[in-house]
């Protein structure tokens, strides 16, 4: 177990990574995606939408289904079906078949996920499952920082069908380390019944924290998901410049998520999310001013990438503080709920694109940076009526994810 402790863990990173990447890689080569199958860029980014919202529905379904099996098999099981998925997207003649494949891969990443931040708190120390769940979700952050950029700078020197085979090969190697670096028996308990999962949507703190993350992460994604048309003007349809905005978003918001932590430790989670929505909000309110011109769109980058990934540790550090029994549990929903969050940025974002323009997407999505912020007060009203007074605790603010 020492060496699953040491390898194991980090392998399950890289999982996350693999499958982050084929999400968020995505919304870098729509104009290509769009080109190639005859579809509008706004019609193209329901493959976000698909994807994420398959993952979102499926994610608690397969894992209750799953619970009792082993979970190396689970892990490697989730790998092949989204292998077999993007495989199928790869190949595929028609933007029909390329949304039913992705949906494919999205069943295999809702299952993976979860199971892998399981997975790895199983794997080591009590006093060190939150840095592991920290370290295999921080996969998502590193597919935005690396693994979209990358896989966008092929899609623009080459085609979208060479990103998805980018994203196959990744696929494949972090299915190798699975099957060499994970036990194949790992005690990773979990409620056994799909009831047991959502539980704890009855608490009412509960669900408005999460109702707090599906907003502001829906805010988030919209101008994510469309970047390609959104500084369309900045880069000028070149994929390369389109990755290095990609990356300087990565960069930049694996800081903010960082940085965030630990202010999260001295002022508490609901200042720092206050703050990101505030920041954010401004950030999307200024956009349009900065998409013609890719020096100007470089630098709101870095705003807007500050702000959106400041949102992540301190809003599931809240949630997972409310109940810290019930982690595991909380960190899957949570999961759950980005999934979700996702794939309304690509509804929004593509109805915003035909009404607004895609240069003024951003400022739906500060209306609902504003709704978020009020309903994170909200929140904060709830846990103080339920928790008049502090409860210590020693879980991890360095906990991240999609």
């Amino acid at each position: 177990m020492a060496r699953a402790s040491r390898w194991g863990v980090p392998v399950l990173g890289f999982g996350v990574f693999a499958i982050g990447t084929c999400e968020f890689v995505l919304a870098g080569v729509l104009p290509e995606l769009s080109a190639s199958l005859g579809v509008t860029v706004a019609q193209a980014g329901q493959v976000v939408t698909v994807f994420a919202l398959t993952a979102a529905v499926l994610a608690p379904v397969l894992a209750t289904v799953s619970a009792t099996w082993p979970r190396r098999r689970v892990l490697l099981l989730a790998t092949l079906v989204y292998l077999v998925g993007n495989i199928g997207t790869a190949v595929s003649p028609s933007f029909a078949l390329v949304l039913l494949t992705q949906a494919l891969a999205a069943a295999g990443a809702g299952l993976f996920v979860p199971t892998a931040a399981v997975t790895a708190s199983a794997m080591v120390p009590p006093d060190r499952q939150g840095r592991a769940i920290a370290a295999v979700t921080t996969g998502f952050t590193a597919a935005t920082a690396l693994g979209a950029p990358i896989g966008t700078a092929l899609g623009g020197l080459m085609d979208w069908r060479a990103t998805m085979w980018f994203v196959v090969a990744l696929a494949v190697l972090g299915m190798i380390g699975v099957r060499a670096l994970v036990p194949a028996s790992v005690n990773a308990p979990a409620p056994a019944g799909l009831r047991e999962r959502l539980a704890p949507l009855r608490d009412r703190r509960v669900l408005v924290v999460l109702s707090t993350t599906l907003l502001s992460f829906t805010a988030v994604y919209i101008p994510y998901t469309y970047i390609s048309a959104v500084f369309a003007g900045a880069t000028g349809g070149d994929g390369v410049r389109l990755a290095v905005l990609m990356f300087t978003l990565g960069v930049i918001g694996t800081a903010g998520n960082l940085f965030a932590g630990r202010l999260a430790d001295k002022i508490g989670g609901r200042g720092v999310v206050g703050l990101a929505l505030v920041w954010l909000t401004v950030s999307l309110l200024v956009m349009p001013l900065t998409t013609e011109s890719f020096v100007l769109a470089i630098g709101m980058i870095v705003l807007y990438g500050f702000a959106a990934f400041a949102i992540t540790t301190p809003q599931q550090h809240r949630l997972v503080t409310l109940e810290p029994a019930a982690a595991s549990v909380l960190v899957s929903l949570n999961a759950a709920i980005l999934y979700l969050a996702i794939s309304l940025s690509g509804v929004v974002g593509g109805v915003g694109i035909d009404v607004v323009g895609a240069t003024n997407l951003s400022l739906v999505a500060a209306g609902i940076a504003v709704a978020a912020l009020a309903l994170s007060e909200l929140g904060h009203r709830f846990t103080a009526r339920r928790s008049p007074a502090p409860v210590a605790t020693s879980t991890p603010t360095e906990q991240t994810s999609a």
